[in-house]
């Protein structure tokens, strides 16, 4: 199973212990829109209160570096984006996230 299945199984089961696993230690997840940066607690928490729901999941390109994605994320205040990501990866586990969003009308 590739390291973006496995993270998304974990995120959508909201397996905790999976997630640490997956995410390093070093993980960053930078936001663009915002310009917010998180680190892994902090996303992991942010995945286990289910406010992250993902749909439509494409992985464009993998490999054992580099991850990109695309899907359409809905959060709980109801708000939907289409969102690029690109994910790196460091021994063996998800080191870093950037995103570009984009917001769907409702």
């Amino acid at each position: 199973m590739s390291i973006l299945a496995k993270m998304d199984a974990a995120m959508t089961a909201k397996d905790e212990a999976a997630m640490n696993e997956i995410f390093h230690d070093d993980y960053k997840f930078t936001m663009h829109a915002s310009g917010k940066v998180m680190g892994k607690a902090d996303v992991i928490k942010w995945a286990m209160s289910g406010d992250i729901n993902k749909d439509k999941i494409r992985v464009l390109f993998e490999n054992d570096e580099i991850g990109v994605e695309h899907s359409f994320v809905t959060f709980n205040d109801g708000n939907t984006e289409a969102v690029m990501a690109v994910y790196k990866y460091q021994d063996g586990k998800v080191v870093s996230l950037e995103t570009g969003a984009t917001k769907i009308p409702k």
